[in-house]
């Protein structure tokens, strides 16, 4: 079996400021809509599943983000996910300069969770909290291909 990565789905709790901070990033909007009836809850497996959508994706055209905002049934508040809890973990994205990337989170009030850290001469890196409390990992290459 062939098989190939769609996108990576994350629920937000405003999709307009979700969409504002990876744009800056430097994906695109590829699409927008708003989902609802039988089809989506069957799919998705919630009845009047109701939410708005924003297909997102990286220069390179290779990765997607799928962001939606819940209209019905109403979003549910977690705490916001740790590095070392089981589940979906984060999203990473390679940056060709770390210090600009991290100016743009800034500016969306997203912060190292506490610090730049080198991984031996590979990568400059660090997760940042996101918008929603998405963590989110850039990383930028150290030595060119």
């Amino acid at each position: 079996m062939s098989i190939k990565l769609e996108n990576v789905g994350i629920a937000v709790r405003d999709i307009e400021a979700a969409i504002a901070f990876f744009v800056d990033l430097g994906l695109s909007v590829t699409g927008r809509d708003t989902i609802s009836g039988a089809w989506a809850d069957t799919a998705v497996g919630l009845d009047g599943n109701h939410v708005r959508i924003a297909m997102l994706e990286t220069p390179d055209g290779h990765g997607r983000l799928e962001l939606f905002e819940y209209i019905h049934p109403q979003a549910v508040e977690t705490e916001p996910t740790r590095p070392n809890e089981i589940g979906m973990h984060r999203v990473a994205f390679s940056v060709p300069d770390l210090d600009a990337a991290l100016a743009i989170a800034a500016r969306h009030g997203c912060r190292p969770l506490r610090g730049v850290a080198t991984y031996g001469d590979v990568y400059k890196l660090t997760y940042v909290r996101g918008p929603s409390g998405i963590i989110v990992m850039l990383a930028e290459a150290l030595q060119s291909d």
